[in-house]
């Protein structure tokens, strides 16, 4: 594959803005053909098939379930906090077995989905920075996965109040 077969994005920010039910369609449809973008972007940059298409899965788990479906924010306008939630509560609730493995292999598409939107243009490299020190946070993660899984009797809401889903006023 070179990079003729993988064409320039020719999305803009606010194609990702959503309101109602038709918009969010549309977005889901927008990012589906973003991931099909990163999908061959990782091929072009190494990443044989079947990793590329691991790494994609992953991100399109944390984009659309995540991000659009849960969060309810554009994808291409990342929020402080976003991968943390995600990370630390969200994908471990989520989750049937939540395993550190499965989740760092997450990340790993995370971190390499907002690269590709950094070269894209989509996001600045301030914030790419903060989302890559947000999805390095593997020990933190481990702790959390760990601390939950040893959650008995009320300790759910101890365990919930240290990384919240939604933001406290």
């Amino acid at each position: 594959m070179n990079e003729e077969q993988c064409p320039e994005i020719e999305f803009e920010h606010d194609d990702f803005d959503f309101n109602t039910l038709e918009d969010e369609l549309r977005v889901d449809e927008l990012c589906q053909s973003l991931l099909k973008r990163f999908y061959q972007h990782l091929q072009l940059h190494g990443h044989t098939p079947q990793q590329a298409s691991d790494l994609a899965y992953a991100v399109d788990y944390y984009l659309r379930d995540y991000v659009l479906d849960f969060s309810r924010q554009n994808v291409v306008r990342p929020q402080p906090g976003i991968i943390r939630r995600f990370a630390a509560n969200w994908f471990i609730t989520h989750t049937l077995d939540p395993e550190a493995a499965m989740l760092e292999r997450s990340l790993e598409g995370i971190r390499e989905f907002y690269r590709f939107l950094h070269g894209q243009h989509f996001i600045c490299r301030e914030e790419l920075s903060w989302l890559e020190k947000e999805a390095a946070q593997t020990d933190y993660y481990r702790q959390r996965i760990e601390n939950f899984l040893a959650i008995y009797g009320d300790g759910y809401v101890a365990w919930e109040a240290e990384c919240p889903l939604a933001e406290r006023d």
